[in-house]
């Protein structure tokens, strides 16, 4: 498995950036042209251009490195695959690639970069200086590379390959998982061995929140100047520096949450992991507020996180329909829409946490098994986050203190901390409930 490491080209040279724009305005070209001819192969219902005719088409036409163009043709492709799937699938709505492109990021395989000393050598062309950045220490071979720009200066992502380990044998244990993604909690876990864990996702929520505030903020400004007056500029530098800050804190918290759920499931010996896909829910309309929430919901993002995090820890994952897991009592089976996020049956009596109850729900739609309510619930926040009055999203110095769930009626009694995972096995006294 690969990784991408980012590289920060924000202390380079005017010369140097002039040539990497140029670079980019060139492969937007090379893009361009493969559109051209895919879209005129389609007006004339006759065969698509494969691999072979685009690179025959854009060879010696571009003032590019030839194999940076034989990577924009190979992206050009995947994207009319991609397509291709989504449209088979019934996604009519799905677009060939259509529009011009004025920039395309700089993409160069494995073999195209030069190491040399503490510079690292990416080529242009036949008869172009080539492009020379600074080598960070880990860099020790060539990588694949692309150079892209991050809305206020430029970064060079390099593909870095993950050592291969010798895969150990592990004892067959038939215990398997289910997880249900949400916006208020990031992932809800239930075993088939009683045990659960409910990632908090307030902090991600909040932080989207605070930014979108910001933007808001910075749009009611720039409306009264100027458009490309100083202030209009100034303004456009602070909202992507805005951008970035908040894209790195979220995506921070999201790969930590993803990655306390594969330990949870790693510590319990877990073999096996159904991630539920809420693709229906963003559909229906809520009101101007919330469909903001749901559209800033990147639970796609959620669902790659953990498949690449389970494949590291040897998990097996796979995804499915979730439709209707979180609207039927575990118990008796009865329908109703809850409210809140406690779960209470009006016919049984049986009340459990809402996340939970979707969790348990998809163990019969992924295993064809039923099984009980949760008896340890295990409650986390994904990372710190500074200090707050939430008890949700605040980072708290004391990591003793430890907050209980309501216990659920109606099943044996609970032991439900929240805490660190060391901490799971120990029994909390504490009268005090976590607000959900």
């Amino acid at each position: 498995m690969e990784r991408v490491r980012i590289l920060s080209l924000k202390g380079i040279g005017n010369r140097q950036s002039a040539m990497i724009r140029a670079g980019q305005m060139e492969a937007a070209r090379v893009w361009t042209l493969c559109r051209d001819r895919h879209l005129a192969a389609r007006q004339e219902h006759g065969p698509w251009p494969n691999r072979e005719a685009l690179q025959k088409a854009t060879k010696g036409r571009f003032a590019l490195h030839s194999q940076s163009v034989q990577m924009v043709t190979h992206a050009f492709l995947a994207n009319v695959d991609t397509a291709q799937q989504l449209r088979n699938q019934g996604r009519s709505e799905i677009r060939y690639p259509y529009k011009d492109k004025t920039f395309y990021p700089l993409i160069w395989p494995a073999q195209a970069m030069h190491l040399r000393d503490k510079r690292i050598v990416l080529p242009m062309g036949r008869g172009r200086p080539s492009l020379v950045l600074p080598r960070p220490e880990w860099l020790d071979q060539p990588r694949a590379c692309k150079v892209v720009w991050n809305g206020l200066h430029h970064e060079l992502h390099i593909s870095v390959a993950k050592e291969s380990e010798e895969v150990p044998r592990l004892e067959t244990t038939n215990r398997h998982a289910t997880v249900d993604l949400g916006q208020i909690h990031q992932a809800a876990v239930a075993t088939n061995e009683g045990d659960a864990l409910i990632v908090s996702g307030r902090g991600l929520r909040s932080l989207k929140r605070q930014h979108s505030k910001q933007l808001g903020e910075m749009a009611s400004k720039r409306t009264r100047c100027t458009k490309g007056s100083r202030r209009w500029r100034k303004l456009g530098r602070t909202r992507a520096k805005l951008t970035l800050r908040a894209e790195r804190r979220i995506r921070d918290l999201r790969h930590k949450g993803t990655r306390q759920v594969i330990n949870f499931c790693k510590a319990h010996g877990v073999e096996s992991l159904f991630v539920g896909n809420p693709d229906g829910v963003r559909s229906k309309p809520c009101g101007r507020h919330h469909n903001q929430r749901m559209s800033q919901w990147e639970y796609g993002r959620d669902i790659d996180y953990l498949q690449q995090k389970s494949e590291q820890d040897r998990i097996a994952c796979f995804t499915g329909d979730e439709c209707g897991t979180s609207s039927r009592c575990p118990v008796c089976g009865h329908r109703h829409r809850p409210k809140g996020r406690d779960w209470r049956c009006k016919v049984c009596g049986f009340e459990g946490h809402r996340d939970i109850v979707g969790a348990v729900n998809m163990h019969p739609i992924a295993y064809g098994q039923v099984v009980p309510f949760p008896k340890r619930i295990t409650y986390l926040r994904p990372g710190s986050l500074r200090w707050s009055s939430s008890p949700d999203t605040g980072h708290r110095t004391d990591s003793s203190i430890r907050r209980c769930l309501a216990k659920a009626r109606n099943q044996a009694p609970l032991d439900v901390c929240a805490g660190s995972l060391e901490h799971a096995h120990e029994p909390c006294d504490s009268a005090r409930s976590l607000p959900a």
